[in-house]
């Protein structure tokens, strides 16, 4: 895998989002963080073993595992529809080495002015098992979150959150996500799941 986004964000909201290669350190882990913009061109099989390393999350779903072709499927429809992106969250995998490569190991899925103008929705944040509770995500949405604001021209982040994923819920008020009081039923697969709307604002406070 390369091309990874390193730099400065970018200059214009029609340009693929991205943010500044981002250090995490946790205890004696310590990772060196980008995004990647996805294509179906290239990073199906990458993004099927992420999901594949997260067994939890298709569980809370009684699915066995992550399902055969996901990848494919999610990369397709985000090409078809107008504001979503699929980025990889890449990992150098030697810290102090950025010729030694990057592996994905998470994803977040988000898409631009839907429901609303202005809004950003964030379809899912995730990542592999192997490398949760090491802060990989919330400095994933601290490399994401200057675009959305500033290049995208985002006023608002949106999500919804299922009622039986208490750890998402407390992921999500962690970096700055609040419960909205709005609710909503939704069928996923054979089941209905109750979301839970939480909403951040991304207007930077203006100074003199």
């Amino acid at each position: 895998m390369s091309n990874s986004i390193n730099g400065s964000t970018s200059n214009g909201a029609d340009n693929n989002p991205g943010g500044t290669t981002s250090g995490t350190t946790n205890g004696t882990m310590s990772h060196v963080i980008s995004l990647l913009p996805l294509a179906a061109e290239h990073h199906v099989a990458a993004l099927q073993q992420v999901y594949r390393a997260a067994p939890a999350y298709w569980q809370m779903y009684h699915l066995p595992a992550a399902p055969a072709g996901q990848a494919a499927r999610d990369l397709e429809a985000a090409q078809e529809t107008p504001g979503r992106h699929l980025l990889g969250i890449v990992r150098r995998l030697v810290a102090g080495d950025p010729t030694a490569g990057v592996e994905m190991v998470g994803v977040v899925d988000l898409r631009l002015h839907w429901p609303a103008p202005d809004v950003v929705y964030i379809g899912m944040m995730m990542v592999a098992e192997p490398y949760q509770r090491q802060g990989i995500g919330r400095e994933a949405w601290r490399l994401v979150r200057p675009w959305l604001a500033r290049s995208a021209q985002m006023k608002t982040a949106r999500l919804g959150v299922e009622q039986f994923n208490p750890g998402a819920l407390r992921f999500f008020q962690q970096i700055g996500f609040t419960l909205t009081g709005q609710t909503d039923r939704v069928r996923s697969g054979q089941r209905w799941v109750r979301l839970l709307y939480m909403e951040q604002s991304l207007v930077e406070p203006q100074t003199d």
